[in-house]
């Protein structure tokens, strides 16, 4: 039986070619763009789709997946995006164990990013999903404080000195004139060796290991990334910020899992990323629906209308959201693409007889 030609058979797998960018791959591409290019890219990329996102265009639920206790304490979670206006779904799974980087020297976040095309199912791309995570949630923070941040935001502070800190004092550098960092680590080793990995950056600012106290009382703005356990948070209580501090949430990310004191979220206005989404595994698992703000795209469309906000005490509860990694992913694409970089494979099984499974068995003659 004849079912096709050549011609139509290789037509066929040109369109079946998945791309995959290795963690390699990645690292090429930032170290052929830049590192600061690629943060100042992803930021204004970040601030633009946010203004201009459509749920009518974009189709983005909440995260699922397993938490669990054994083995090991940690999560293994799926993030899904439908672009409805490119024909496109985004997954990235997402795997977060705070104790990899005791027991096995690897992150404490893993994760690997997936597009396909919603025409037919194919696997477009796949791609490591650790640094551009790391990069998509610094340029996250980097547009909220923008967002809410005292203009003249001097002292940046950092609760959490791991791999999140490096990204977050990163990105928000782009866009502020920071002139003294402050940082803890509950960890020694991590917390002496913040200063050196960060030098690459070449920031120019003085760096001062400090106590969670004098972080809180000292910062203008504030970024909170630590893998502290469940039920043994919040970081600290009974300090007096300044009334304008501005604070990105970044480590609470688990059900029970909390960084900040209820009474700084009451006295603040909490913006979530996805409040659904925040209520089960961020800050606002500790607050009423009548406590929390608006969600962070919804007050960027009406920025004009908070800028009273800079002068108070604001907290971006950033827990993660899949249109930050369909961002990060379409940049790193482009950025693949102009460069040819990454490799295309033939990865699904689509053989010419699509109702036999077994058709490669058969010695076809055309």
């Amino acid at each position: 039986m004849r079912v096709g030609s050549k011609e139509v058979k290789d037509q066929m797998k040109n369109h079946l070619k998945s791309l995959v960018l290795t963690a390699a791959n990645i690292e090429q591409i930032v170290e052929k763009v830049g590192v600061d290019q690629i943060m100042d890219q992803l930021i204004e990329r970040t601030y633009n789709v946010f203004v201009e996102f459509s749920d009518q265009e974009s189709i983005m639920p909440i995260r699922s997946g397993f938490n669990y206790t054994e083995p090991k304490v940690g999560l293994i979670e799926w993030m899904p995006i439908r672009d409805v206006t490119h024909e496109e779904i985004l997954m990235k799974m997402v795997a977060y164990h705070p104790d990899n980087p005791k027991d096995y020297q690897l992150p404490t976040i893993l994760s690997t990013i997936a597009t396909y095309d919603t025409r037919t199912g194919h696997l477009k791309a796949i791609m490591d999903g650790v640094l551009p995570t790391a990069l998509r949630t610094g340029a996250a923070s980097a547009v909220a404080s923008k967002l809410f941040g005292h203009p003249e935001s001097r002292v940046l502070g950092l609760i959490g000195c791991g791999a999140q800190s490096i990204t977050q004092l990163h990105a928000l550098s782009r866009l502020f004139k920071f002139e003294k960092i402050m940082y803890y680590d509950s960890d020694a080793p991590t917390m002496s060796s913040f200063e050196n990995r960060a030098a690459f950056l070449n920031l120019g600012i003085a760096f001062h290991g400090s106590s969670i106290d004098e972080i809180v009382a000292s910062s203008d703005i504030l970024c909170t990334a630590t893998s502290v356990g469940v039920n043994e948070g919040p970081l600290f209580s009974n300090i007096q910020p300044k009334d304008h501090l501005h604070v990105n949430a970044v480590g609470s990310d688990f059900p029970g899992k909390i960084e900040l004191p209820k009474a700084l979220l009451l006295k603040s206005y909490v913006s979530p990323d996805l409040p659904e989404q925040a209520a089960i595994e961020g800050e606002c698992q500790q607050l009423d629906a009548k406590d929390v703000g608006r969600d962070i795209i919804s007050c960027l469309k009406m920025a004009n209308q908070l800028e009273h906000l800079k002068q108070e005490s604001t907290v971006f509860d950033s827990t993660g959201m899949a249109l930050e990694d369909q961002i990060v992913a379409d940049l790193f694409l482009l950025h693949a693409a102009e460069m040819n970089i990454g490799e295309y494979i033939y990865l699904e099984n689509t053989n010419l007889e699509e109702k036999n499974p077994y058709s490669f068995l058969l010695k076809l003659k055309h």
